[in-house]
């Protein structure tokens, strides 16, 4: 009576109850869920007619659209493995995953396709269409026995090395989708545009949770500000996603046009912590903003901000701080999460002591792929160490402040990058900001701020350190201010091993 966790069952289910309905739009394009269906069953067929099998890895290198969403159940009905490429990486970047993957198929989209040239894959298929047509019906044959089998490989950013394959299951993928429609109230009636790459972390899992739901995907090739704003209004959209920098490029834009959403639209921001400036601006746009925090290796989001009624009441800036914090596990993620010191020991939740956040459970992964001593090291101690620091408030939320390496220590003390980045970010000219550490002679290192000015904005270094002065203790200030972009990964964070190279250099 028991019957294996798949998201096969999500698409398989929709088809059944929504088949008339649109499942997806891209473009000038309309696919109801009964041929969102019929194509995912022509790619998977299309896959075994090139010999593929179970096991075998299916890359894709694509802009958000039909092709990429058909591919996040095509290559698991079969018994293959999805691998997602991002395509803000370099040639040698990519061809460096298909080979440690092990590619037998990519699937590209022909404006990517000079990236990919001379990759070694044994089948290149750019006309997805044709290849599509050219399928006969795909058999019945494939039951998934296995609910911990891999479904999906997904290749971190590799900023300090090379990049390790995440593997998901097909138990994990269903937790964690599951975990998305409940955390964030998905339905039939729910429009999500895809604002966030499906390339990172499979969406969060949404290509999965929208198809559960029988909403409506919406393709949007480039987090283009412009281009989402009439996207929303003109298909109602009810969720997106995003990167804090995707979702302060939206307010911005929305704040210079006067653009305020007439209708609900709920924003899941995470990645780097949203400084509070950003959630406010987010709010100002009149779209509900849930903040989640979590990891490649945790299907995405593994925590959410599970908001109180009580906290209404709270002046706007007391709110988006509240609303900053990581919260609490998903729901599907039981207790599985803690702060622990260096000995693996829980920190006391006086919201000052920071510690190593650590989780383990059903939307944790199964390991890296081929790469037994990153696997055993991030699970020592049988959970799965993050690698991010933060402290535990009396009400048992979390609140993340820094990356382990990105700490500064100066005189002995610890100071959270992450604390002072959110006090530079609520200047209003601040459009972004990065915190290193420089060495100093006298304290060892000091914290020196990267910053990006907001268009036909201006502010001098001594302003922004004096800002900083009446808002912090005065050893965490930053000595130094560089003005200028940040330099971010093909996911929107931004790049602090460039920076701190950069700093070493210009100290």
């Amino acid at each position: 009576m028991i019957s294996p966790l798949t998201p096969l069952d999500f698409l398989a289910r929709s088809v059944h109850a929504w088949r008339d309905l649109t499942a997806i739009v891209e473009g000038d394009r309309r696919f109801t869920y009964a041929e969102f269906g019929a194509r995912v069953e022509r790619q998977a067929a299309a896959l075994l007619q090139l010999g593929v099998q179970a096991g075998d890895r299916v890359a894709v290198l694509a802009p958000n659209g039909a092709m990429a969403l058909e591919a996040h159940f095509a290559p698991m009905r079969i018994g293959a493995i999805l691998v997602m490429l991002n395509t803000r990486l370099a040639p040698a970047e990519l061809a460096w995953i298909l080979r440690h993957c092990g590619a037998k198929v990519l699937l590209a989209d022909p404006q990517l396709a000079p990236l990919i040239a001379g990759a070694g894959v044994p089948h290149v298929i750019e006309d997805y269409e044709g290849f599509l047509g050219g399928a006969g019906p795909c058999p019945a044959t494939f039951p998934v026995t296995d609910e911990n089998a891999c479904i999906a490989i997904n290749y971190t950013s590799g900023t300090t090395g090379f990049p390790k394959g995440v593997m998901f299951t097909h138990r994990g993928a269903w937790t964690n989708a599951i975990g998305e429609i409940v955390e964030h109230g998905l339905t039939q009636r729910s429009v999500y545009l895809w604002t966030l790459p499906l390339f990172h972390c499979n969406g969060w899992c949404f290509p999965w949770a929208v198809t559960a739901a029988g909403g409506r995907h919406i393709c949007l090739r480039q987090p283009d500000p412009r281009e989402a704003v009439r996207l929303i209004e003109a298909e109602s959209v009810t969720h997106l996603c995003g990167a804090p920098v995707v979702v302060s490029s939206l307010a911005q834009y929305c704040a210079a046009n006067g653009v305020k959403f007439r209708n609900p639209l709920r924003i899941v921001t995470a990645g780097a912590p949203p400084p509070p400036a950003v959630i406010r601006a987010a709010e100002e746009t009149g779209a509900e903003i849930t903040h989640v925090y979590g990891l490649t290796e945790t299907y995405g989001p593994h925590t959410v901000c599970a908001w109180k009624p009580a906290w209404d009441k709270l002046p706007a800036p007391e709110r988006a701080q509240i609303k900053a914090r990581q919260g609490v596990p998903y729901m599907v993620a039981g207790m599985d999460l803690r702060v622990t010191d260096h000995y693996m020991n829980d920190v006391p939740a006086d919201g000052r002591t920071m510690g190593e956040v650590l989780m383990r459970g059903n939307n944790v992964m199964l390991g890296y792929y081929d790469n037994p001593k990153a696997t055993g090291d991030a699970f020592h101690g049988g959970w799965f160490h993050s690698g991010d620091l933060a402290v535990v408030h009396p009400d048992g939320y979390i609140e993340v402040r820094d990356r382990m390496k990105d700490i500064v220590i100066s005189g002995g003390e610890n100071i959270s990058s992450i604390e002072v980045e959110k006090a530079l970010a609520d200047h209003p000219a601040v459009a972004e900001v990065a915190i290193v550490a420089v060495p100093d002679a006298k304290w060892g290192e000091v914290p020196k701020a990267f910053v990006g000015l907001k268009p036909n904005h201006s502010a001098t270094a001594e302003e922004l350190i004096a800002w900083c002065r009446e808002r912090l203790s005065h050893f965490k200030c930053p000595r130094q201010i560089e003005f200028g972009a940040l330099p971010r990964t093909a996911t929107g964070k931004i790049r602090k091993n460039e920076l701190r190279a950069k700093a070493k250099v210009n100290p």
